[in-house]
């Protein structure tokens, strides 16, 4: 029994067998079986589909309205192989029904999925390239009252101090926050987190050679770290919480992480429910990039993340990183931050000081499951961990 999924381990195992390469080609998409979730589609268009899947040995399910014949718009799972899928987006067409930008979607998600995403975030010099390693985003809290345990406590010398030694150890680029995000925090005027980061983002701009991200959601607060030297914007809200954060980003030419989270850090964990966890996810993240867009911030420009620990118990968060590949369909570049979070507490019974070990088993599985960039407070040993998962993951050869 063979377990192959990589479009290039499926076509190697062919070409062992000595197929020819159309043959390889052909048989490859008929040997990856791929499941494509629609939401909120029109009835009449998820029927027809529906039909034109199922005559080429597909198959589809309907949300259980589009059934009884009581919703002008429905949820679809189509299940078939790439073969399939692809030949129903070349030939759907129908008297009436408009199939043309769904087909669209499903294309562009399914070449998405299959083509693991090569970018350059362009945040000054030196930009970052994404796709061909793991990065390692280092995290220095410039509050009094991080959930870390990292011990810096405001210390403006210390968070320096720290982010030479993280971009030393390997850091690809340094994340800075002035405001605690921990479940129950309460917001902090955009002045006193002002206050907070800009030394911090001044202090170590002319010390280290990595691009310096600011974690706020408030434009005001992104607006002056960008004039101290950040280039990139980490927002929780994804976009959301400040209607001028995305103006701003496009303005300054500056990337932009967009962000998952149900409720805010005061409300997030009471009690978070969702019916389709990652469907919704996907959904939200979706819509940020969209926001990012409109508001003139290239596509390729806007990463996304799923918010782990942002609105959501243990069994979510481990849920996410299970099915993390999923979000690859977006076709925007994933990170993930599970960083010494609550999870890897409750589960392994640990405070916030001794979850590294369990930080670095989400980051191994994150980046098989397709993360392209990992948000840590202990860089040194994720840097190694992620070089390991990377040399599995995308291959290895010996320089």
């Amino acid at each position: 029994m063979l377990v192959l999924d990589s479009p290039d381990d499926i076509a190697a195992e062919m070409r062992r067998l000595g197929a020819e390469p159309r043959t390889v080609q052909i048989a490859s998409d008929r040997a990856r079986l791929r499941l494509v979730k629609l939401d909120g589609i029109p009835r009449a268009a998820a029927l027809a589909l529906k039909q034109r899947l199922e005559s080429s040995g597909g198959d589809a399910v309907l949300s259980n309205r589009a059934a009884r014949g009581t919703a002008a718009v429905v949820d679809c799972l189509f299940v078939g192989t790439l073969d399939q899928h692809r030949r129903l987006c070349e030939t759907a067409g129908a008297p009436a029904i408009t199939l043309a930008p769904i087909c669209a979607e499903i294309k562009r998600a399914l070449h998405a999925f299959d083509n693991r995403l090569t970018t350059e975030l362009r945040c000054g010099a030196p930009s970052v390239r994404i796709g061909e390693r793991t990065l390692v985003m280092g995290v220095i809290n410039a509050t009094p009252d991080s959930f870390s345990g990292d011990g810096l406590g405001g210390d403006i010398g210390a968070m320096i101090e720290r982010g030479e030694q993280m971009a030393a150890e390997g850091a690809d680029i340094l994340d800075i926050g002035g405001e605690s995000t921990r479940p129950g925090s309460e917001p902090v005027d955009a002045p006193a987190e002002i206050k907070r980061v800009l030394p911090v983002i001044e202090g170590l701009r002319s010390r280290v050679g990595v691009p310096i991200s600011i974690d706020t959601y408030k434009a005001e607060v992104a607006r002056a770290a960008l004039d101290a030297g950040a280039s990139i914007i980490n927002d929780i809200s994804g976009l959301r919480a400040d209607a001028d954060m995305g103006k701003l980003a496009a303005a300054r030419s500056a990337s932009v992480v967009v962000m998952h989270i149900l409720g805010t850090p005061r409300t997030m964990q009471e009690n978070p429910h969702y019916d389709d966890l990652m469907g919704e996810i996907a959904s939200y993240l979706r819509q940020s990039v969209d926001i990012a867009e409109r508001a003139g911030v290239q596509r390729d420009q806007v990463v996304i993340d799923p918010g782990f620990g942002f609105g959501k118990t243990v069994e979510h968060n481990l849920e996410i990183v299970r099915r993390l590949r999923e979000l690859q369909s977006l076709g925007q570049p994933v990170l993930l931050g599970p960083s010494r979070k609550s999870t890897i507490g409750k589960v392994l019974d640990l405070p916030p000081e001794e979850r590294v070990e369990g930080t670095l088993a989400i980051i191994a599985l994150a980046i098989a499951n397709g993360a392209d960039l990992v948000r840590v407070h202990d860089v040194r040993p994720a840097v190694r961990a992620a070089r390991m998962a990377d040399a599995v993951v995308r291959g290895w050869a010996d320089r």
